[in-house]
């Protein structure tokens, strides 16, 4: 989606966004999202290496049944 606005869609979009923030509330609205932005990451990572955690535990689990069974 983001691919198809071009660099004079993102001229537009910077100007939009000068006139309706102003000079001055500008740095700080795109700190606030690459904040935002930053914790999201975060978030998302922890939770996609807890699922990686379970996935092993599982696993390690299911080879220990296997090689209790088997004997």
């Amino acid at each position: 989606m983001l691919s198809n606005i071009g660099v004079p869609g993102l001229i537009l979009i910077l100007v939009l966004a000068l006139i309706i923030f102003g000079p001055k509330k500008l740095p700080e609205l795109g700190r606030s999202v690459g904040q935002t932005l930053r914790e999201f990451k975060k978030s998302t990572k922890g939770l996609i290496d807890d699922e990686k955690e379970t996935i092993e535990t599982n696993s390690k689990i299911t080879e220990e049944t296997k090689d209790s069974l088997q004997k």
